[in-house]
């Protein structure tokens, strides 16, 4: 039965506008630094932390895994647990943090996540995902969501999966994001299970005419906003894109509000350079590296002539423990100033 208390909910028309487009949660990758960045390329994109574990915030008390800047929103807590009351106290930590929205995550594929038993591995327990997902929302009022992927190892994906999603759409689960490919949680690593198991989109578009009334959004290998529109006028409510806007941000995030939310006008990434200047000395103030931000601005002019220069000039002195946000205008110098911005 359907948890009576999501009906009751309001205010999630804002995040699920932005989830229209999402940055997926990857670990090292998309730090509190790294959606800052990605906030001034984009003010519509709907972001995500790295994973968090309920065990983690709950016994450990590492709350400090929680700070994120106002200028973030809409931002999405991305958790890893398989406990439903230590994932229900998580959640109300998070949302007391100010997040818009606790995402539970079953698809994760490591090690790490298997030996805790969750992440992928909860593809094999449905009923336990609708458990959690019911006592986190009992215990929030933002909104609960889901990633996971099509199946694991032998699971039959056209079997399983709309199996699991009747379980949690039960639970009261209204929004759920698909990774369009198994994981073989034996025999290949998290990495190669980002590469190596086949796309099924078709299967996706399919659980979308299956499941009307859950907003379901894709992810995997998806690398354009070209593919992104292809996918929302296929019927799909929204698309995560992953490694193509870490290594690329400007072609991803630059034109995404005028192309994919239909407001504002393209950033220029020598503009964000500029704005990214105050926050990293302010970071650098407060005892921070510029290494820590500046590693997630290396691909940010990705295609364009001196965008290996660029690179290399982070790269080799961000590390220095003098390094402040000087060295960026440094590197910007090896961006040629005529180059039109390649936005997608």
């Amino acid at each position: 039965m359907e948890n009576p208390k999501n009906q009751e909910k309001t205010g999630f028309s804002d995040v699920r506008r932005a989830a229209r487009l999402s940055i997926a949660p990857m670990m090292d990758w998309t730090d509190r630094h790294c959606r800052y960045f990605h906030r001034m390329l984009s003010k519509k994109t709907l972001l995500y932390t790295e994973m968090v574990t309920a065990p983690a915030l709950v016994r450990g008390g590492a709350l400090h895994l929680l700070a994120f800047s106002e200028q973030e929103h809409p931002i999405a807590l991305q958790l890893g647990g398989s406990d439903p009351q230590e994932l229900a106290k998580a959640a109300r930590l998070g949302e007391e943090a100010g997040y818009d929205e606790i995402n539970l995550n079953v698809g994760c594929p490591s090690d790490r996540v298997q030996s805790g038993s969750f992440g992928a591995v909860l593809m094999h327990q449905p009923g336990l995902v609708a458990d959690c997902v019911t006592a986190m929302q009992d215990a929030v009022n933002v909104e609960v969501t889901v990633k996971c992927r099509i199946g694991v190892d032998d699971q039959d994906p056209e079997i399983v999966l709309p199996d699991f999603l009747n379980q949690i759409r039960r639970a009261g689960c209204k929004r759920v994001i698909i990774h369009a490919r198994k994981a073989w949680l034996q025999g290949l690593s998290p990495k190669e299970n980002r590469d190596i198991p086949p796309l099924d989109y078709n299967l996706v578009l399919q659980m979308k005419s299956q499941f009307p009334d859950l907003h379901i959004s894709i992810n995997g290998g998806i690398t354009s906003l070209e593919q992104t529109r292809a996918f929302l006028d296929a019927g799909l409510d929204g698309v995560m894109i992953g490694r193509a806007a870490y290594h690329d941000p400007a072609r991803i995030l630059s034109a995404a509000d005028t192309t994919i939310f239909g407001t504002g006008t393209a950033r220029d990434p020598v503009d964000i350079v500029h704005e990214m200047l105050p926050y990293i000395d302010n970071h650098l103030t407060s005892g921070g590296r510029l290494h820590q931000i500046s590693r997630h601005m290396l691909g940010l002019f990705s295609g364009r002539p001196g965008a290996r220069a660029w690179r290399r000039t982070l790269s080799e002195g961000a590390h220095k423990p003098d390094a402040g946000s000087d060295l960026l205008l440094l590197a910007l110098v090896q961006i040629p100033s005529d180059q039109d911005v390649k936005v997608g």
